[in-house]
């Protein structure tokens, strides 16, 4: 590193048409400035879309950004985009991330998160030898840390307890990094997140599914009682908090990304509704399915199996080492996030 920051020139960013690794090249792009090049190398599940860079791909394409479609357990494949784009970062978005998928599916989270995280592993370690002047960062989740009570927050020193196949997947990708650091001294970084929302999300997470729910007029379910409580970081304050990993986060270091934002879950449900009754009321839907607002639809339903009940990030040690902080509060970021979904989905 010079001047104490990384120069990156080639950044292979793994599931780069995903929810949080679209907004994150769109950030690179558009409001970060970086002058060097992106290969998103995304497999195209049923939560990737290509589109979401449409724009990224006209104005960048050939010359900046390129796109590939690839399977990160591929090793055939990572081999030809190391030798091709001479890679020297690496940014591993991709895997499989919703919980209730794992619970009724669990084998994709076990073959994309573990095994594609291994074979990731194996191609920078090949190709980089024992040089310092590239970089792996692995981006994790705050769910492998288990459930809090109704106190206390998770710290990057937490053991880790996960509770769901999705959050043991990433336990173990995390623990498969850090592995490679110790035993190799491959040069990584980890950062464990809390909830994400924004624009570009795939609509089975929460936010999203019930702005779509609103829109149809379906039931807008809530697990239990709805007191189970997330952090909510939004996208592009989570991109900026990469970008300072990337830049000057210290090698084999982990780092907690927060947003500040704990809320309850029935909360988050209820202030999508208020937004939606500003913004489009009940009394301009062609049927009246409900009489004065969206929140008539919520509906309490049976939890889900192993529901944690508290997740609270401390992201001190990012502000105080890299001087990142949130920008976004979450009433503001929600409105927006409504906004740009219902322009969407109405459109």
């Amino acid at each position: 590193m010079a001047d104490g920051k990384r120069t990156l020139k080639n950044l292979l960013v793994t599931g780069g048409a995903g929810f949080i690794g679209s907004n994150f090249i769109r950030y690179m792009f558009e409001t970060n400035g970086f002058r060097g090049k992106i290969i998103n190398a995304d497999k195209l599940t049923y939560a990737g879309d290509k589109s979401n860079l449409d724009d990224i791909e006209e104005q960048f394409g050939g010359e900046r950004y390129f796109f590939t479609r690839t399977d990160i357990c591929n090793r055939e494949e990572l081999n030809t985009i190391f030798k091709q784009y001479k890679i020297d970062t690496i940014v591993h978005f991709a895997a499989e991330s919703h919980v209730d998928r794992s619970i009724t599916g669990p084998e994709d989270f076990i073959q994309t998160n573990i095994v594609g995280t291994f074979t990731l592993l194996e191609t920078a370690r090949d190709f980089w030898g024992d040089s310092d002047k590239n970089l792996f960062h692995h981006i994790s989740t705050d769910e492998v840390y288990g459930s809090l009570g109704a106190e206390g927050y998770f710290l990057e020193t937490t053991p880790y307890d996960p509770k769901s196949p999705y959050s043991a997947s990433k336990a173990s990708s995390d623990h498969l990094v850090r592995a490679y650091a110790n035993t190799y001294k491959l040069p990584v970084t980890i950062s464990n997140c809390s909830n994400n929302y924004g624009p570009y999300q795939y609509p089975e997470k929460l936010i999203p599914l019930m702005i779509h729910h609103a829109l149809e007029g379906k039931e807008l379910p809530v697990y239990g009682d709805g007191a189970n409580i997330r952090d909510w970081l939004y996208v592009t304050d989570h991109c900026s908090a990469i970008w300072d990993i990337l830049s000057d986060g210290k090698a084999g270091e982990t780092y907690n990304i927060g947003g500040d934002s704990e809320m309850k879950n029935i909360e988050v449900v209820r202030g999508i509704c208020d937004i939606l009754d500003k913004i489009h009321p009940v009394s301009k839907n062609p049927e009246s399915f409900c009489k004065k607002s969206y929140s008539e639809l919520i509906k309490f339903v049976t939890d889900r199996p192993g529901h944690d009940r508290r997740y609270a990030i401390n992201c001190e040690k990012i502000k105080k080492e890299l001087n990142w902080k949130p920008s976004v509060n979450f009433n503001s970021g929600l409105e927006s996030t409504v906004r740009w979904y219902f322009k969407r989905f109405s459109g």
